[in-house]
């Protein structure tokens, strides 16, 4: 078993080594936050599974905190309202639980990140749709080849690879990268 343990750790390091790659679609993310928050917009984030537990995660890390002391960022997961969720699945599709969330919730010049280690999430696609013509700035945090979400959204990481926890692992860095800049610049 040892064996098997090293190479799931020299995999998920390659991975993650491998977003030195995305260096200025991450910087250019830090920058369209920073300027987001400052000038009073939000971040909103979603996706589905355990992206949609990375969309919480982030969300958590702006409005609380991620290393410092400091005021609260606006930020909303799209992922943790049940009831919205579970009533837009019944009564519309599954494939409408973000989108129509997006319609009520961003607003122009929003953040809107998409989660989706395949990069073609349907609901995810349809969500980053409507927060476009809403007038956000989408953003897809997305793996394998960036599929039909990098296709619309206005920038993109993708995460080169086709194994779902080792795109998880490195969504992880990219996300804590971001947080802790943004929060070291705005605090």
């Amino acid at each position: 078993m040892e064996d098997e343990i090293q190479e799931i750790i020299i995999s998920s390091s390659k991975t993650i080594n491998s977003i030195s790659n995305n260096f200025s679609e991450i910087e250019s993310i830090i920058l369209k936050i920073i300027s987001a928050i400052k000038n009073g917009n939000k971040i909103i984030l979603f996706g589905n599974g355990g992206s949609a537990a990375d969309a919480q995660h982030i969300a958590a890390e702006l409005v609380g905190r991620f290393k410092l002391e400091r005021k609260s960022f606006p930020a909303l997961a799209l992922t943790t309202d049940s009831s919205i969720l579970t009533s837009l699945s019944n009564d519309y599709s599954f494939d409408t639980i973000f989108s129509r969330q997006c319609e009520g919730l961003v607003n122009e010049n929003d953040v809107v990140i998409g989660i989706s280690t395949t990069g073609n999430s349907i609901n995810v696609k349809n969500g980053l749709e409507t927060a476009k013509k809403n007038g956000a700035y989408t953003i897809g945090l997305l793996g394998n080849d960036g599929g039909q979400i990098s296709e619309i959204v206005d920038i993109s990481v993708i995460v080169d690879s086709k194994s779902t926890p080792r795109i998880q692992e490195a969504h992880r860095t990219i996300y804590h990268i971001i947080c802790e800049l943004v929060e070291k610049k705005l605090a």
